[in-house]
């Protein structure tokens, strides 16, 4: 079993979950008392936040390589990023280090086109929904991706960053991202990306009969893939 490396704090709430789906997913795959091998430095959301908000993306590239490298020196054998907004600076992530980062827009787009989908719709972050550096990556594999309109990228930036970060799970929230679901079904969607951890605990596939692709858990299991191939 490979280690896993782990940068994580974006929210605590996604690296929570991740730890939780990675260690159930070891455990169901081998059984017993397996549990997965992971290294994780965890960022403050605060400082990285600020920093994104005042568009310093080299200091966020700083914070987020330092915690690659300390989880690299630890002993992981690949990296995991565990946010979709702060996959802005992935790539300068991955050059600051000598292991592979598995990136999400990739898993992402694999999972989409295993499934024949040829257009998805992100809903995520503001800075996500607004900004290319997912969508592009994700194209890059011949996929079509669409994005809210621009009248609901503060709402769900509000659903996101009042509720869920904090583990607040509200029902008008999620009938509010259903209906916007239906909407972008309406816009020629053929799948729902759900590019923020935190929106799992909000949406899931019962909730749309679009095919619903959760970044976290899509991430996971490619993960588990790798570690235990």
């Amino acid at each position: 079993m490979q280690t896993i490396g782990l940068v994580g704090g974006m929210s605590w709430e996604s690296s929570a979950a991740y730890y939780e789906l990675l260690n159930r997913g070891v455990e169901e795959r081998l059984g017993g008392l397996h549990s997965a091998k992971t290294v994780m430095a965890s960022v403050e959301f605060a400082e990285v936040t600020a920093l994104q908000e005042a568009e310093d993306w080299d200091g966020v590239a700083d914070v987020l390589a330092a915690a690659a490298r300390s989880v690299e020196r630890a002993g992981a054998e690949f990296l995991m990023l565990c946010t979709t907004t702060f996959h802005r600076v992935a790539e300068q992530v991955e050059a600051a280090i000598d292991i592979p980062l598995l990136h999400l827009a990739d898993v992402v787009a694999e999972a989409g086109r295993a499934q024949d989908v040829e257009s998805m719709a992100l809903i995520g972050t503001r800075f996500a929904m607004s900004r290319t550096f997912f969508t592009e990556r994700i194209s890059r594999h011949g996929l079509e991706v669409l994005t809210p309109d621009a009248s609901h990228h503060d709402e769900l930036n509000r659903i996101i960053y009042d509720e869920l970060v904090h583990g607040k799970v509200v029902d008008d929230s999620r009938k509010y991202v259903v209906s916007l679901i239906d909407e972008l079904w309406d816009a020629g969607a053929g799948g729902i990306i759900l590019g923020c951890s935190e929106l799992e605990l909000l949406v899931k596939q019962a909730d749309s009969d679009l095919p619903v692709f959760p970044c976290t858990t899509l991430h996971v299991e490619a993960a588990l893939d790798r570690a235990l191939g």
